[in-house]
């Protein structure tokens, strides 16, 4: 149940490995950190502005291809496939793992984030314990929340059932060419079907995953109404 496959294809996806495709998708989030240790860091195949902040540059690879513009912050470990634009004014914290021709935005932040294929954050987003799938793009403004108001266990609610992740801070599970309008807001622990897409000004309050028909068949576009 809550598999990776359920949200997304990683037929092409390079860090395959990290996705722990017999555990619940927050379980691959709880593995980030230690599937950090196994990679190659230290290597940035890419030109470098004099204004861009590298923390712990030892710790931070960037592929080859990727664009990365001037005043943009990063902090390692971590890792930036290919071909992606990290735009300028960009804050990159540790533990974010990107795969190729990912855009990581103007003044969009990032923390222990895992963004697949194509993946977006392109403007103003907040991306924190989440996980974005292949061609998920976040319209201007998009919060992944990722920390309840009473500071307690985040947990996922699917149809009226509760699950619980044992995590404290868990962010949004984005499902393959899912689109969210700008200015949308994901509560913590919100699990997002394939092809979801949203009008700008959602409130994402709940999972739209549905036990039977997601599991019998390929899920169809679903559009969540603010």
């Amino acid at each position: 149940m809550f598999l990776p496959d359920l949200f997304f294809d990683l037929n092409t996806f390079f860090h395959q490995d990290l996705l722990l495709n017999k555990e619940p998708i927050w379980e691959t989030l709880k593995n980030l950190k230690k599937y950090f240790n196994f990679l190659s860091l230290g290597k940035i195949d890419c030109k470098i502005p004099s204004s861009v902040t590298l923390i712990n540059p030892q710790e931070i690879s960037i592929g080859k291809g990727t664009v990365v513009e001037p005043g943009a912050y990063l902090e390692g470990p971590c890792f930036i496939g290919e071909n992606c634009q990290v735009r300028q004014g960009a804050y990159v914290r540790p533990f974010v793992l990107t795969g190729n021709h990912c855009v990581l935005g103007h003044a969009s932040e990032l923390k222990h984030s895992i963004l697949l294929d194509h993946a977006a954050a392109p403007h103003f987003n907040y991306v924190g314990d989440s996980i974005l799938g292949n061609h998920v793009n976040l319209g201007a403004g998009v919060i992944c929340a990722n920390f309840r108001l009473d500071h307690g266990e985040v947990k996922v609610e699917v149809e009226g059932k509760r699950f619980d992740t044992g995590m404290n801070k868990l962010g949004a599970i984005i499902g393959d060419h899912s689109q969210l309008g700008c200015n949308s807001v994901t509560n913590p622990g919100v699990l997002l079907r394939k092809k979801t897409f949203s009008r700008p000004c959602t409130s994402i309050q709940n999972s739209n995953l549905r036990f039977i028909h997601d599991n019998q068949k390929p899920p169809q576009a679903q559009h969540l109404s603010s």
